[in-house]
């Protein structure tokens, strides 16, 4: 190391959002532990509090803040840092870093950016500046021109021909990005930009093309390496986040490999990038052809993926030579044997599937292109490309086994032209009608090797349907990546049948090492998955200790997020402090309890019954953690507990009893706890019968679902029938209960740990909003401050039955009304919450930790809650509706959120309002609009109003709300609403972006 550095500021993300999500958790945690080997005092900013990151004995500061110049600026001169890394903490660390640099408060503070230089950054993030770099080097890319107004983009567009690409400067996840087809088209995608940015590029487009990506690590010394090359199933003009992304590449021949890697590496040198990066290609193999896209001079979702992919440590490795490190100086924390500049090689293949959430949205449109909608991913490894794509498919947890026959298209070749979140469904079905490959290939431009794979499973899944299961075909069909469940299914036989037959003739899955090395080289890897591709299992490192298993909480999604990662992550410390062998089951890359360095044993695997106890069989542990990794595992314990898996914690029969909305209504009435009124409904006339006795509204409720799926208030008996009919489909196996929805009433969270059912630690959370609002979209604020002291001991009181009559033996969170002094209860959860990050940094006890305890049969003391908080902290949703065009953004008791922030104040003003803004909330400087509907509303908000008048905001208003404030004195300008033919018009002020705030 050539730098004496001695205190390093890191900036991070901040809330996971559509296009920057938890690999940056993933990225940050490991430059901390990098940064921290060598003895360097570590400073954070990052407001996500449900970050592995923001955790104690991580960072040796922590600031909850927004990722900002304003707030950033006061921490580096309180602070005075040595260095600055910006290659952690995705495009907001960057963009921060970026505006820091060009208002001089580095220079001013002496503060160096580590790693690749900030000119470096700036070439590779402003499209201009990049294309005359490439020019210099004499390297391709697409033919584009950056241009500042409407004419000069459609003088560029003609220039150029159509179809041409629109790209938005320093934007993240082709964030405003798109295809314009023609003129008219071209207009309303630039009137949209205009928003984002002042410039904006119109480029050559190249859709149809292969779409290739190379992951490269450099050191300041000029050794350069390419760790892995990823290739996209799907051709350009789907963004590398919203495709299946598999690793190595498949298609390309030898001279494309070893072509495209020179290009990479003489890019990389040119531009003078110091640790890691991402270069993303278009290649044309008819014409032999090249253009680079883009370089992202940092790490990415890409490099997290990559990371996974090869067991390579990218992340901590660009840390160390952001120091000032060589290559051959460090060695490959992974394997243990080998130095960090040997290029990793693959025995293996993994596929990256992307996990939309689009059905929450009604009016999105689910056709996927060149900007992100995806919230997550998973990965899955096999030793076929068959065996990894029906792995991954069922790791989503979006109600498949596989490549099942879920797609019932009307028109097939339209469904296979126009690309959307079913896409590899689409192609399977068109095999399924006998579409040729070559037909198919044309429609979807997807390379015919991996639609012959398709085919090869399809053609498999007809043998089992029509042939009888042997020895054979089962074995073949296991090797194409079929579940037992899926084999029963088309056998119409019970799943338990499969798995015995598989037993009895000893078809079972072998243990492999990701070992970087292709077992060319000895290893001491802990990095495992199952393939039914092998004979023998590889020598795997047994450390004799009893095990503890941990089943994480896979792709993240609206619902389930890093916080579930958290939890997973700290009961497997907890594990190990207690002296036990930790072993990991996780599919998700972008997640730090998939780090190589957390757990004794990480199994990359699927989290499904089947899988789970394959493992089980291999690894015989003490016992298995359900409760940690949110609903996905929670679901799996009724199946598990079937097969006589030593779940530890709270039983399963306890669980359904929870789970259940039948049962645990029932339960509450038994107890005498209140309750909104409920009745469980199989049937329309039920709930149409129900809402006449308690009048609607009324709420509607599957059993077994997170983050509200599926949950619908509804107002009428049309809403009720459709709400119903959703419901039952979201969940087939359980019933539906229908309870009268209470309005206007508080939402108070209960998070608490028991030991055989007795509490042992609670925090009680407040929400912001009223009732009605998911607690996943809700703001919560720790300590309470509108709660009355006998309300909160009544909340006690009735946890405390709930407790003991579920048994509860580790971690749980219940929800409850309050409404007039009185409670009544929403909902329990037999595991993990959302919000247990968030109330053990605020309180300062790792409620995972002391859950683990005592699901490990520690005795354990009750710790004494901790009162009068000498501040106050908020929790507040992060959205992502600006990258789901046609969202309603109004808020229900389904969740939309993608993520969440936590900020502290001195009182709740101030706690919220750096919240707010840590979600890039902006403050209006001038022009508010408003519309009152209803008597109670404008009321409620008139003094808001009035002081929105004194502080000299220009106030605009919908007719009747305009002439509610003449009343009082209060000025606006009238606006009328967007059904109105009348102007001036709300519409013609919201396109001319003159409101900033409604």
């Amino acid at each position: 190391m050539s730098q004496k550095i001695r205190k390093v500021l890191i900036l991070g993300s901040g809330a996971l959002k559509i296009g920057e999500a938890g690999e940056f958790d993933y990225s940050g945690s490991q430059a901390i532990k990098a940064l921290k080997d060598d003895g360097i005092k570590v400073v954070l900013v990052n407001p996500n509090i449900a970050t592995v990151q923001t955790s104690k004995g991580m960072a040796d500061e922590v600031y909850f803040l927004p990722v900002n110049r304003h707030f950033v600026t006061k921490i580096v001169a309180k602070e005075r840092p040595d260095g600055l890394l910006l290659s952690f903490g995705g495009q907001t660390a960057l963009n921060c870093g970026i505006e820091l640099h060009r208002h001089g408060v580095l220079k001013r503070h002496g503060v160096k950016i580590l790693g690749t230089p900030v000119e470096a950054i700036i070439k590779t993030e402003d499209r201009g500046m990049f294309n005359a770099e490439l020019k210099k080097a004499g390297l391709l890319f697409p033919k584009s021109k950056y241009v500042n107004t409407m004419n000069e983009a459609l003088k560029q567009a003609q220039s150029i021909g159509y179809p041409v690409m629109v790209r938005s400067a320093f934007a993240l996840g082709g964030r405003n990005s798109g295809i314009a087809k023609d003129a008219a088209m071209l207009k309303k995608m630039i009137a949209k930009n205009v928003a984002v940015g002042d410039k904006f590029l119109i480029e050559e487009c190249l859709v149809g093309w292969k779409e290739v990506e190379y992951e490269v690590v450099r050191d300041s010394f000029g050794n350069c390496v390419t760790v892995c090359n990823m290739e996209n199933f799907d051709p350009l003009g789907i963004h590398t986040g919203e495709s299946i992304v598999v690793a190595p590449s498949q298609t390309l021949n030898n001279y494309e490999y070893h072509w495209l890697r020179e290009i990479a590496i003489k890019a990389v040198r040119h531009f003078g990038i110091v640790g890691e990066c991402n270069i993303q290609y278009a290649l044309n193999p008819q014409k032999n052809e090249y253009r680079i896209i883009e370089i992202n001079a940092r790490l990415s979702r890409s490099s997290a993926l990559a990371s996974k992919a090869t067991g390579y440590p990218l992340a901590y490795i660009a840390a160390k030579l952001a120091l000032g490190y060589s290559m051959t100086e460090l060695q490959n924390a992974v394997t243990q044997k080998t130095i960090a500049c040997f290029e990793p090689a693959l025995d293996y293949i993994t596929v990256k599937i992307p996990r939309w959430d689009l059905k929450k949205f009604n009016q999105v449109s689910k056709v996927i292109g060149t900007e992100m909608k995806s919230v997550g991913e998973v990965m899955a490894i096999g030793r076929s490309f068959e065996e990894a794509l029906q792995k991954a498919l069922r790791m989503l947890n979006v109600g498949v086994d596989g490549l099942d026959s879920i797609a019932k298209p009307v028109a097939i070749r339209k469904e296979l032209r126009l690309p959307t979140d079913q896409r590899v469904f689409m192609v399977a079905e068109a095999f399924r009608k006998g579409l040729r490959g070559s037909e198919i290939n044309r429609l979807t431009g997807i390379d015919r090797w991996f639609l012959y794979k398709i085919r090869k499973i399809i053609r498999t899944e007809q043998q089992i349907k029509k042939k009888k299961l042997t020895a054979e075909l089962l074995y073949l069909a296991k090797q194409d990546g079929f579940s037992d469940k899926q084999i029963a299914k088309l056998k119409r036989q019970p799943e338990s049948k499969i798995r015995s037959l598989r037993q009895r003739w000893k078809i079972k899955p072998v243990v492999k090492q990701i070992d970087t090395l292709a077992a060319e080289y000895p290893a001491q890897t802990n990095y495992l998955y199952l393939t039914y591709h092998g004979t023998q299992s590889d020598n795997l490192i047994d450390n004799k200790k009893a095990s503890v298993m941990v089943i994480g909480g896979g792709p993240y999604s609206i619902g389930s997020s890093v916080e579930f990662d958290w939890c997973a992550v700290n009961a497997g410390r907890s594990s190990r402090k207690l002296g036990y062998q930790s072993i990991m089951i996780n599919c998700n890359p972008e997640t730090v309890s998939t780090d190589y360095d957390e757990s004794d044993k990480l199994y990359f695997e699927e989290l499904t019954a089947e899988r789970v106890l394959d493992i089980i069989d291999i690894e015989k542990p003490k016992g298995v953690i359900v409760s940690v990794g949110g609903q996905i595992p929670n679901n799996l314990a009724k199946q598990l507990q079937q097969y006589h898996a030593p779940i530890l914690g709270t039983q399963a029969s306890d669980i359904d009893r929870a789970e259940d909305r039948h049962k645990f209504s029932a339960l509450l009435d038994r107890l005498d706890i209140d309750q909104p009124g409920w009745k469980e409904c199989r049937s329309e006339a039920e709930a149409k019968a129900f809402a006449k006795k308690v009048g609607y509204p009324i709420l509607i409720r599957p059993s077994y679902v997170l983050s509200g799926a599926a949950m619908s208030v509804a107002f009428d008996d049309k809403q009720a029938a459709n709400y119903l009919k959703k419901a039952v489909a979201v969940n087939q196996e359980h019933p539906v209960v229908v309870s009268k929805f209470i309005s206007g009433a508080k939402e108070i969270e209960f998070d608490a740990v028991a030991q055989k059912g007795k509490l042992k630690y609670w925090v009680v959370g407040e929400h912001i909003e009223n009732a009605g609002v998911h607690s996943g979209d809700a703001s919560i604020v720790l300590p309470t401050q509108k709660l009355y002291a006998q309300t909160i001991d009544k909340i006690i009181v009735a946890a405390g039955k709930i407790a003991k009559e579920l048994r509860i033996n580790g971690p749980f969170n219940i929800q409850f009304l309050a409404i007039n002094n009185e409670i009544k209860v929403i909902e329990c959860n037999l595991r993990a919450s959302r919000t247990m990050p968030f109330i053990s940094k605020v309180k300062g006890l790792n409620i995972i930790e002391l859950a683990t305890k005592i699901m490990l049969g520690e005795a354990v003391k009750a710790p004494k809650p901790r009162t009068g908080l000498p501040f106050v902290a908020v929790k507040a949703p992060q959205f992502s509706f600006s990258r789901l065009r046609g969202a309603d953004p109004v808020l229900t008791v389904e969740m939309s959120s993608t993520g969440e922030v936590a900020c502290f104040g001195n009182n709740l003003p101030a706690a919220y309002l750096k919240s707010l803004i840590a979600t890039g909330v902006t403050l209006p400087r001038r022009n508010i609009f408003l519309s009152l509907g209803g008597a109670n509303n404008k009321i409620e908000f008139l003094d808001s109003a009035k002081e929105l008048d004194r502080a000299g905001f220009n106030l605009f208003a919908t007719p009747r709300t305009h002439n509610f404030l003449s009343q009082y004195g209060i000025e606006s300008k009238v606006l009328h609403k967007a059904s109105s033919r009348r102007t001036p018009n709300v519409t013609e002020y919201f396109e001319k972006k003159k409101i900033e705030l409604v």
